[in-house]
């Protein structure tokens, strides 16, 4: 499986609906899910599992640090076909700290790497890691080299870095993702470090020449908000990063293709806005984009509406924007 580009998970965002329109602009990125406890899996009444066949290659990140839940959640995930599980390091929230996983887990090098052992014992799919490069004043090289260091001898060959410490007391997730400045430089540095593992970065990525300079010297880059927030980007990632000469979708094709998906939605108890929710960034930088994102805000979550609200919202668009 190869991590050249990645998605990363984004709580509310990378649902499995989203996941669904990605894969038809990229047939090659790698997608993820949403951060999953592995309480609300193992004693949740919702199928927290659940994704489209067409996801594929698809990752389920899972948020825990007990050793015996985080595998039996993974030996559930390998028998849905998830094709990687990833445990996160990196989130800050209170409420993750406050269930002992997520970001504050780097305090805890020991317990990730028997967590890792733990699930690798009862799957043959990759195990992997996302993790900060620090977390408040543990924000040392040497603290995330013996970080990875650690994790990486209990078996653990791939690693995403968010390259930003967390400060786990004081700023919002949001701010986390935006105010702890930015060190791509130590990314590269550990993989001059640890040149056997696969590691790539994430965090602030905007464009794909960013995506080109950063495999110049790591194995991946995971990119996130621009991904969702103006997902056609992704068009190019096939072609660019992945040799794969065959034409993307155009962005009308994208369109028409998720009318059948989102009519099996609908049909299925749903509503239109479940899945156009995520489609309002997809005209960015067109003609039109403007009225694309207000038709849709202003009508999909209305009671009984079908799926012909994206055939009437493409419609609506100028020639030149449904054309290109």
């Amino acid at each position: 499986m190869k991590r050249t580009f990645s998605v990363a998970p984004m709580l509310d965002w990378t649902d499995r609906h989203y996941r669904y329109f990605a894969r038809l602009i990229s047939r090659q990125a790698l997608l993820y899910t949403e951060m999953v406890t592995t309480g609300a899996i193992i004693h949740g009444k919702g199928d927290y599992l659940a994704f489209n066949e067409e996801e594929h290659p698809l990752a389920l990140q899972l948020g825990g640090s007990n050793p015996a839940d985080l595998a039996h959640c993974a030996k559930l995930a390998q028998a849905r076909g998830y094709d990687e599980v990833n445990l996160n390091v990196g989130c800050p929230s209170d409420r993750v700290q406050n269930g002992r996983f997520g970001a504050c887990l780097m305090a805890e090098p020991q317990l990730v790497a028997e967590c890792v052992q733990a699930m690798q014992a009862v799957v043959d799919i990759p195990v992997t890691v996302k993790t900060r490069i620090g977390i408040d004043e543990q924000d040392s090289y040497g603290f995330l080299t013996d970080f990875v260091g650690t994790v990486a001898e209990a078996g653990c060959e791939v690693f995403t870095i968010h390259a930003r410490k967390a400060w786990l007391k004081g700023l919002s997730p949001k701010e986390n993702r935006e105010i702890p400045e930015l060190d791509y430089p130590r990314a590269y540095r550990l993989k001059q470090d640890f040149p056997g593992l696969n590691i790539s970065v994430n965090g602030g990525v905007k464009s794909l020449d960013e995506c080109e300079a950063h495999l110049q010297h790591l194995d991946g880059v995971m990119v996130g908000r621009e991904a969702y927030q103006d997902p056609y980007m992704m068009a190019a990632v096939d072609s660019r990063l992945y040799g794969d000469d065959r034409l993307p979708l155009s962005r009308a094709e994208v369109v028409e293709q998720m009318i059948p998906y989102l009519e099996r939605h609908i049909a299925q108890g749903g509503r239109a806005n479940h899945v156009t929710r995520h489609m309002l960034g997809l005209f960015n930088g067109m003609p039109g984009a403007r009225q694309w994102r207000r038709y849709l805000a202003q009508n999909a979550h209305l009671p009984g509406m079908g799926a012909s609200v994206l055939s009437d919202a493409l419609a609506s668009l100028p020639e030149s924007a449904v054309a290109a």
